[in-house]
């Protein structure tokens, strides 16, 4: 494996963790149409399907929220609407750093430049990036939502990569998505770090390096490169 000289992160779920309450926000979403709440917080993610698409968050969450009525006996609900309520009610800069970013950051800053990748439009990710100071602690930030293709198409990493001054084959992206992160990086000939938030099998994907933690990524640097899990 070629030595690594630059790391690129993903930021929601990666670097960082929203620290709203769920239960407040799927509250929120009944509220603001007056209707009465079914099922719970847990059951509406449990039915979205996969990771959002930047462009349609307000129609993915719809579309969970119309398989969870349907699971509860509902009909006809206004989902659209209620939607539209919870993210009203999100607060973009309400994120903490994941428990290991910190060190991760200043470990990935060591070996070489960095950068952030994000699918989320500058709209919608900047007030994190503000929250947790990533400005003054990245290189660049690239928002692939503000771009023509987002993860997992080549494109995005393809820029940062062009941005940072480094060859992909030099560049690690750690990012917690399977099918958005690892494959987005590997289709562009990044190396690739999968860190889920919670442990569990490739699904067939081969990552180069898997991290419990972030601050895994230290020791990955400190060694010049690793074993294909």
């Amino acid at each position: 494996m070629p030595e690594i000289r630059a790391v690129v992160f993903d930021l929601d779920g990666t670097l960082c963790e929203s620290t709203q309450d769920e239960e407040t926000l799927f509250s929120a979403a009944f509220e603001a149409v007056d209707y009465e709440p079914f099922g719970a917080v847990g059951d509406l993610w449990a039915a979205l399907d996969g990771p959002p698409d930047p462009s349609g968050e307000q129609h993915y969450l719809a579309a969970g929220f119309r398989r969870l009525a349907a699971q509860h006996g509902h009909k006809r609900v206004p989902a659209d609407n209620l939607a539209a309520g919870l993210l009203d009610a999100v607060d973009r800069g309400a994120v903490a750093f994941r428990e290991g970013a910190e060190t991760a950051l200043d470990a990935a800053r060591e070996a070489g430049p960095v950068a952030v990748l994000t699918n989320g439009p500058a709209s919608r990710q900047r007030p994190k990036i503000e929250t947790l100071a990533l400005a003054d602690r990245v290189g660049t930030v690239c928002y692939a939502g503000d771009l023509p293709r987002r993860k997992p198409h080549p494109e995005p990493f393809e820029t940062v990569c062009e941005t940072l001054g480094v060859d992909p084959e030099r560049t690690l992206y750690v990012g917690d998505s399977l099918g958005y992160d690892v494959a987005g990086a590997h289709g562009a000939g990044l190396q690739a770090a999968w860190c889920p938030r919670t442990p569990g099998d490739t699904d067939g994907y081969r990552p180069e390096f898997v991290f419990d933690r972030p601050d895994e990524l230290a020791g990955v640097l400190d060694a010049g490169g690793g074993e294909r899990p």
